[in-house]
């Protein structure tokens, strides 16, 4: 049975999507990451210690649903998406 050209590209686009989002949360997570403990007052630590947490629980659910998404043997990061995630700073 043939694939489609089309929904082959459109659930390359959505891992393509995950991986950006990944990326993201994880740059998030680490800017968090360094303000955790860094303020005089326990209200503000415990904002950022909950918004930590669920940078990392967003960046779990995420890995978890392209998991879910990418074909076994494609490991590779498309190239496109790389230089996006280059170029975004991330």
């Amino acid at each position: 049975m043939p694939r489609d050209v089309a929904s082959d590209d459109y659930a390359r686009g959505r891992r393509d999507g995950l991986r950006l989002a990944l990326a993201i949360l994880a740059a998030e997570e680490a800017k968090w990451a360094a303000l955790l403990g860094e303020s005089p007052s326990w209200r503000t630590n415990a904002t950022r210690q909950v918004r930590h947490k669920t940078l990392q629980v967003a960046q779990a659910r995420v890995r978890t649903a392209l998991n879910r998404l990418t074909p076994r043997g494609d490991d590779g990061i498309d190239a496109e998406l790389a230089a996006a995630i280059e170029a975004a700073g991330l």
